[in-house]
């Protein structure tokens, strides 16, 4: 009897079990998306909730961080661990991914940021009701909706917060570029989630006033659409002179500019690996499968 419910159970599981593999990475990034977006705007909300109280930006920067290499832990051996649209297209231009999976992927990504965005929601529900009597506000002291996406300074035009995002994801796919490759420094293998989380707070530490350092459509269009139905309405698109498209549009080319910018100044460069120290076939197998991970 035992042995005939272990077969079963295994049996169960064989069957649940997916066998595209186009659908394991399609869940792998919507799982990805999703802790980043719970774990990330979680740390926002309790900063923000608690008044300062029980967090602040240095909370809110490595929170961020950390709330990307979990998720990239989570999913990186199964999708590579995108988690952001820009991140896929740029893989796609650059040949580390087959386009016929970039929709699949930026779908995952933008609803696992919505349904992340939508848990955080009820995390917080009670707080945010008491934070400002019942109101849910997008400007001014009490306001909220920044919780779920980014919104601009006062003193940022619409011109310097799409340098500032371009700017931004161009340093974040130039970077990932170089963690992870081979004929580089590189980083040892299994820590490059860590040393990701580590750009990420470097990035929001020296690029983030303008405009809140995004640098991932999903990451601020699914949460700002979550927010204009959960009751803070259509302002959260009018606000900053309808600032909405510029995290949406600037990470896209950034991500083109900082993979291009790589391979132009340093990977087009590099000595005929036949004629260097071949790496194993191994690791080779490694890196370009791993290449693809990032926030």
């Amino acid at each position: 009897m035992p042995s005939e419910k272990v077969r079963s159970k295994k049996s169960l599981a064989q069957r649940l079990a997916l066998k595209s593999r186009i659908a394991k990475e399609t869940l792998s990034e919507f799982l990805g998306t999703y802790i980043m977006i719970v774990l990330g705007c979680g740390s926002i909300a309790q900063a923000v909730l608690s008044r300062g109280h029980a967090g602040g930006i240095i909370t809110i920067n490595v929170g961020f961080a950390m709330a990307v290499v979990m998720a990239i832990y989570v999913t990186g051996g199964v999708s590579g661990g995108h988690i952001n649209p820009a991140v896929s297209f740029a893989m796609c231009v650059f040949g580390r991914m087959e386009w016929f999976k970039f929709p699949f992927y930026v779908g995952a990504q933008f609803l696992g940021a919505f349904f992340g965005a939508a848990t955080v929601f009820g995390v917080y529900y009670d707080g945010l009701m008491a934070f400002a009597d019942g109101q849910l506000l997008t400007v001014g002291e009490n306001a909220t909706a920044f919780i779920f996406a980014t919104y601009p300074a006062p003193f940022v035009s619409l011109l310097n917060a799409f340098m500032d995002q371009v700017v931004s994801t161009m340093f974040l796919l130039l970077i990932v570029f170089a963690i992870f490759d081979s004929r580089n420094l590189g980083v040892p293998r299994g820590l490059e989630p860590v040393v990701i989380g580590f750009l990420i707070i470097v990035l929001a530490s020296s690029l983030g006033l303008n405009s809140g350092c995004a640098m991932n459509p999903a990451r601020d269009l699914s949460p700002r659409l979550f927010t204009a139905l959960a009751g803070w309405g259509s302002e959260v698109f009018t606000v900053g002179n309808s600032f909405w498209w510029i995290p949406v549009v600037g990470p896209m080319i950034g991500a083109l500019l900082g993979g291009l910018i790589y391979i132009v100044f340093i990977e087009m460069h590099h000595s005929n690996p036949n004629s260097e120290v071949k790496t194993k076939p191994s690791e080779d197998k490694f890196e370009k499968h791993e290449l693809s991970v990032v926030m």
